[in-house]
Order: C-alpha cells, then structure tokens, then sequence
C-alpha cells in the first residue's frame, strides 16, 4: 500500500525529526556536526525554507521550518540527508543507510504551539540530561534565541518576534519561558502530532488544513481499546 504524503502547506511552519538508522549515532563528532549544519545552511538558501529553530542530538535532528512552497520541505530533507550521508560515510569509512527510514514532519498553528516547538526543541538536550543549562549547548538554537550568539542560520518566527514589549526584550522574554519546563499534555500533544505526522495546534487550525488537504489532520488513539473496554457501553 502507498504511503500517504506528508501534511505540507505553503507558509505553515513544520516540526521536523530525522533519527540514525536502529537509534546508532548520527554525529559522532563535532566534525559531523558542523558539516551538518553547513549542508543546512546550503539547503535552506537553495530551498529558500526559512529555519526557526534546531537541535543536533546524538542519534536524530530536530527542525522546526517555514516553506515558501508545497515540496520545499522534502526537497530541503532530500538535499541535506544525501550530502550529509555521503560525506559521513566517506569521513568514517562505512557504508549504507544513516537514516532510520523516511523523516517525519507535522503542521504547527503559527500562534502559540510555534513557541511550544521551539522550547520542546531547545530543551531536549536537557529532557537528555546533557546538560543543565539548555544555552549551554552548543548545537542547538537556544543560545541565539536567548540572545546569548548570533545565528545566522535562524529567521525569526513571527511568534517569536511578538514576544518583544515594552521593557524587555524578545530574548529575555524567551529566556523566561525556555526555562519553564512544558507540561506532560504539551509534551505528549507535540510527541503525538509528530509521530503520526498531523497538525498541532487550535481546532480551527486543523479544520483548515483537513479543508485544504482534503486529509484528517487530528491525531487517532495510539492503540485500540480492548474489547474488554467496551463492556458495558452503550
């Protein structure tokens, strides 16, 4: 059976995981890891996606992107997984896949869920317990949206750019809010949306993009109940 294609919208941010092949690690150094984000840099000017935040685990990626266009992102994936495999695998003398299958990507409401994305992305090396301090990581956006580097790697995300009021800044309102941990329900909401590739955010949000996509765009129950469960259900 042919599998489904991704959610993709034009202008609608996308959460994005790509995981080493069997959970083995992906960088194996700090070599790999610049090399990585060279070849993102390269993608994102020949895609023109604009990229809101990143974090370079040991064993997958996380991304969190704006396309121009439909496809962009895939082409942006495409691009980058490629050159990055081929350059590993010449690097480290091996040979085969990386990538543990096709990566996965879903919608995210351009409102207050981009805010939760980002903070779920630059928090994972802490939920990793690699570190303490998420801006003491190098390899991921946190730093920059906290105003601590420049990344220029990174397009500010309207959400993002909203957090600026009078008498502080939008670094140290993020700040703020990136060292609030998220709660398990918006933990267990982005993990969902993710894995079953749908749209996170409002109901009227989803309701646009099953209404454009002609797709259902929720999330469905992770398994099915028992049989037992029904008993006594009407």
């Amino acid at each position: 059976m042919a599998r489904l294609p991704r959610l993709d919208l034009p202008g609608i941010p996308q959460h994005i995981v790509q995981r080493g092949n069997n959970r083995l690690p992906c960088f194996l150094d700090d070599v790999d890891r610049r090399r990585y984000l060279h070849l993102l840099r390269m993608a994102l000017l020949d895609t023109h996606c604009a990229l809101h935040g990143y974090v370079l685990m040991d064993n997958h990626v996380h991304l969190l992107a704006t396309p121009p266009e439909a496809g962009a992102i895939a082409r942006l994936m495409q691009k980058l997984g490629r050159c990055y495999v081929a350059q590993f695998n010449a690097r480290h003398r091996r040979t085969g896949t990386l990538w543990e299958g096709r990566y996965k990507a879903c919608l995210v409401d351009s409102e207050s869920y981009v805010l939760q994305c980002m903070r779920y992305i630059d928090l994972n090396p802490v939920r990793a317990r690699l570190t303490d301090d998420p801006l003491a990581y190098a390899w991921s956006s946190c730093a920059a949206h906290c105003g601590q580097r420049e990344d220029t790697l990174l397009t500010p995300h309207p959400a993002y750019c909203s957090l600026a009021c009078p008498g502080s800044n939008r670094t140290d309102t993020y700040r703020c809010l990136v060292y609030q941990a998220l709660s398990d329900d918006d933990l267990i909401a982005i993990r969902s949306y993710l894995q079953q590739q749908r749209a996170l955010g409002r109901d009227d949000f989803r309701s646009m993009v099953e209404a454009k996509t002609q797709r259902f765009a929720g999330v469905r129950p992770a398994h099915r109940p028992s049989r037992g469960a029904h008993a006594g259900r009407k």
